[in-house]
Protein backbone atom coordinates (compact mmCIF):
# COMPACT_ATOMS: atom_id res chain seq x y z
CA UNK A 1 0.00 0.00 0.00
CA UNK A 2 1.28 3.73 -0.46
CA UNK A 3 -0.76 5.04 2.31
CA UNK A 4 -3.41 5.98 0.42
CA UNK A 5 -6.90 5.15 1.81
CA UNK A 6 -9.14 3.23 -0.20
CA UNK A 7 -11.90 5.17 -1.76
CA UNK A 8 -15.61 3.39 -1.60
CA UNK A 9 -19.29 4.85 -2.45
CA UNK A 10 -19.85 8.13 -3.05
CA UNK A 11 -16.65 9.60 -3.13
CA UNK A 12 -15.35 6.84 -5.74
CA UNK A 13 -18.58 7.04 -7.36
CA UNK A 14 -17.78 10.99 -8.40
CA UNK A 15 -14.08 10.28 -9.26
CA UNK A 16 -15.24 8.16 -11.45
CA UNK A 17 -18.27 10.15 -13.05
CA UNK A 18 -15.65 13.03 -13.07
CA UNK A 19 -12.82 11.19 -15.14
CA UNK A 20 -15.27 10.18 -17.36
CA UNK A 21 -16.62 13.55 -17.74
CA UNK A 22 -12.72 14.82 -18.58
CA UNK A 23 -12.36 11.24 -21.20
CA UNK A 24 -15.96 12.87 -23.10
CA UNK A 25 -14.96 16.49 -23.29
CA UNK A 26 -10.90 15.38 -24.27
CA UNK A 27 -12.28 12.19 -26.73
CA UNK A 28 -15.62 12.64 -27.27
CA UNK A 29 -17.90 9.70 -26.67
CA UNK A 30 -16.10 7.52 -29.61
CA UNK A 31 -13.06 7.98 -27.80
CA UNK A 32 -14.44 7.03 -24.38
CA UNK A 33 -13.02 3.70 -22.78
CA UNK A 34 -13.40 2.10 -19.24
CA UNK A 35 -9.66 1.21 -19.23
CA UNK A 36 -9.01 4.96 -19.98
CA UNK A 37 -11.71 5.90 -17.40
CA UNK A 38 -10.16 3.37 -14.54
CA UNK A 39 -7.00 5.04 -15.14
CA UNK A 40 -7.75 8.25 -14.80
CA UNK A 41 -10.04 7.63 -11.81
CA UNK A 42 -7.61 5.56 -10.03
CA UNK A 43 -9.34 2.80 -9.71
CA UNK A 44 -10.11 -0.46 -11.80
CA UNK A 45 -12.51 -1.47 -14.74
CA UNK A 46 -14.39 -3.96 -11.74
CA UNK A 47 -15.61 -0.81 -10.25
CA UNK A 48 -16.36 0.86 -13.39
CA UNK A 49 -18.88 -1.89 -14.20
CA UNK A 50 -20.60 -2.94 -10.87
CA UNK A 51 -22.08 0.86 -11.50
CA UNK A 52 -22.47 1.17 -15.01
CA UNK A 53 -23.16 -1.99 -17.39
CA UNK A 54 -21.78 0.09 -20.16
CA UNK A 55 -19.55 3.03 -21.63
CA UNK A 56 -23.30 4.09 -22.99
CA UNK A 57 -25.22 4.25 -18.97
CA UNK A 58 -21.21 5.52 -17.98
CA UNK A 59 -21.43 8.40 -20.58
CA UNK A 60 -24.74 9.46 -19.91
CA UNK A 61 -24.36 9.19 -16.12
CA UNK A 62 -21.33 11.59 -16.28
CA UNK A 63 -23.57 14.08 -18.24
CA UNK A 64 -26.24 13.96 -15.92
CA UNK A 65 -22.98 14.49 -13.12
CA UNK A 66 -21.72 17.83 -14.64
CA UNK A 67 -25.57 18.76 -15.63
CA UNK A 68 -27.02 18.85 -11.89
CA UNK A 69 -26.82 22.24 -10.56
CA UNK A 70 -28.41 23.22 -13.85
CA UNK A 71 -31.44 21.29 -13.52
CA UNK A 72 -32.03 22.31 -9.88
CA UNK A 73 -35.82 23.65 -9.85
CA UNK A 74 -35.89 27.36 -9.47
CA UNK A 75 -38.37 28.06 -6.56
CA UNK A 76 -38.95 32.30 -7.30
CA UNK A 77 -42.77 31.93 -5.64
CA UNK A 78 -44.16 31.96 -9.43
CA UNK A 79 -44.43 29.72 -12.38
CA UNK A 80 -43.66 32.23 -14.74
CA UNK A 81 -40.40 33.06 -13.02
CA UNK A 82 -39.44 29.24 -12.56
CA UNK A 83 -40.44 28.29 -16.15
CA UNK A 84 -38.38 31.34 -17.25
CA UNK A 85 -35.59 30.92 -14.82
CA UNK A 86 -34.85 27.35 -15.64
CA UNK A 87 -35.23 27.94 -19.16
CA UNK A 88 -32.33 30.69 -18.94
CA UNK A 89 -29.89 28.48 -17.26
CA UNK A 90 -30.02 25.64 -19.66
CA UNK A 91 -30.15 28.17 -22.35
CA UNK A 92 -26.48 29.87 -21.16
CA UNK A 93 -25.36 26.20 -20.58
CA UNK A 94 -25.44 25.24 -23.66
CA UNK A 95 -21.46 26.32 -24.29
CA UNK A 96 -20.85 24.68 -20.87
CA UNK A 97 -18.75 21.72 -20.51
CA UNK A 98 -22.05 19.54 -19.95
CA UNK A 99 -23.78 20.86 -23.12
CA UNK A 100 -20.79 20.05 -25.28
CA UNK A 101 -20.69 16.43 -23.96
CA UNK A 102 -24.33 16.03 -24.28
CA UNK A 103 -23.98 16.93 -28.05
CA UNK A 104 -21.06 14.88 -28.09
CA UNK A 105 -23.37 11.78 -26.99
CA UNK A 106 -26.52 12.53 -29.12
CA UNK A 107 -23.68 12.72 -32.27
CA UNK A 108 -22.97 8.59 -31.26
CA UNK A 109 -26.67 7.92 -30.89
CA UNK A 110 -27.20 6.85 -34.69
CA UNK A 111 -24.01 4.11 -34.34
CA UNK A 112 -24.80 2.79 -30.75
CA UNK A 113 -28.88 2.19 -29.91
CA UNK A 114 -28.09 1.27 -26.04
CA UNK A 115 -26.72 5.01 -26.35
CA UNK A 116 -29.79 6.34 -27.79
CA UNK A 117 -31.46 3.62 -24.67
CA UNK A 118 -29.61 5.52 -21.96
CA UNK A 119 -29.73 9.23 -22.99
CA UNK A 120 -34.02 8.59 -23.91
CA UNK A 121 -34.15 7.09 -20.03
CA UNK A 122 -31.75 9.49 -18.10
CA UNK A 123 -32.54 12.84 -19.61
CA UNK A 124 -35.93 12.49 -19.98
CA UNK A 125 -35.83 11.55 -16.14
CA UNK A 126 -34.08 14.30 -14.76
CA UNK A 127 -35.15 16.30 -16.82
CA UNK A 128 -39.01 15.47 -16.14
CA UNK A 129 -38.35 15.35 -12.59
CA UNK A 130 -37.37 19.16 -12.75
CA UNK A 131 -40.44 20.53 -14.68
CA UNK A 132 -42.75 18.42 -12.60
CA UNK A 133 -41.58 19.67 -9.01
CA UNK A 134 -42.02 23.32 -10.92
CA UNK A 135 -45.62 22.50 -12.28
CA UNK A 136 -46.28 20.80 -8.60
CA UNK A 137 -45.27 24.01 -6.70
CA UNK A 138 -47.26 25.98 -9.40
CA UNK A 139 -50.31 23.33 -8.99
CA UNK A 140 -50.31 24.27 -5.27
CA UNK A 141 -49.82 27.68 -5.22
CA UNK A 142 -53.62 27.45 -7.84
CA UNK A 143 -51.07 28.54 -10.67
CA UNK A 144 -51.59 25.09 -12.80
CA UNK A 145 -53.99 22.44 -13.85
CA UNK A 146 -53.73 19.57 -11.71
CA UNK A 147 -53.66 17.56 -15.10
CA UNK A 148 -50.25 19.69 -16.10
CA UNK A 149 -48.69 17.07 -13.44
CA UNK A 150 -47.80 15.05 -17.26
CA UNK A 151 -44.52 14.50 -17.85
CA UNK A 152 -45.23 15.30 -21.72
CA UNK A 153 -47.17 18.92 -20.54
CA UNK A 154 -44.32 19.61 -18.02
CA UNK A 155 -41.52 19.63 -20.05
CA UNK A 156 -42.98 21.30 -23.22
CA UNK A 157 -40.88 24.52 -22.62
CA UNK A 158 -37.81 22.44 -22.78
CA UNK A 159 -38.80 20.59 -25.74
CA UNK A 160 -39.49 23.82 -27.59
CA UNK A 161 -35.93 25.12 -26.68
CA UNK A 162 -34.18 21.89 -27.57
CA UNK A 163 -36.23 22.24 -30.75
CA UNK A 164 -34.69 25.47 -31.53
CA UNK A 165 -31.77 24.99 -30.56
CA UNK A 166 -31.27 21.45 -33.16
CA UNK A 167 -33.52 22.88 -35.64
CA UNK A 168 -31.92 25.95 -36.07
CA UNK A 169 -28.25 24.84 -35.14
CA UNK A 170 -27.69 26.99 -32.52
CA UNK A 171 -25.81 27.56 -29.29
CA UNK A 172 -28.20 29.26 -27.38
CA UNK A 173 -31.52 31.08 -28.22
CA UNK A 174 -32.33 34.23 -27.63
CA UNK A 175 -33.97 35.88 -24.44
CA UNK A 176 -37.23 37.09 -26.31
CA UNK A 177 -37.71 33.29 -27.47
CA UNK A 178 -37.70 32.30 -24.10
CA UNK A 179 -40.27 34.83 -23.07
CA UNK A 180 -42.27 33.90 -26.18
CA UNK A 181 -42.41 29.92 -25.42
CA UNK A 182 -42.97 30.39 -21.68
CA UNK A 183 -45.37 33.26 -22.19
CA UNK A 184 -47.33 31.77 -25.99
CA UNK A 185 -47.35 27.96 -24.99
CA UNK A 186 -46.06 27.09 -21.54
CA UNK A 187 -48.34 29.50 -19.61
CA UNK A 188 -51.46 28.67 -21.73
CA UNK A 189 -50.72 24.99 -21.83
CA UNK A 190 -50.20 24.44 -17.87
CA UNK A 191 -52.28 27.30 -16.53
CA UNK A 192 -55.35 27.12 -14.57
Amino acid sequence: MDGKTRRRGAELEDAILRAAADELAETGYPGLTMERVAQRAGTNKNAIYRRWPNRAALGVAAYRHLAEDTLKPPDTGGLREDALTLLRAINCGQSSPAARILRGLLTGVGDEPELREQLHEQAAEGAAKTWLTIVDRAVARGEARPEARNPRVATVALVLLRNEILTRGLTTVDDDVLVEIVDEVYLPLVGA
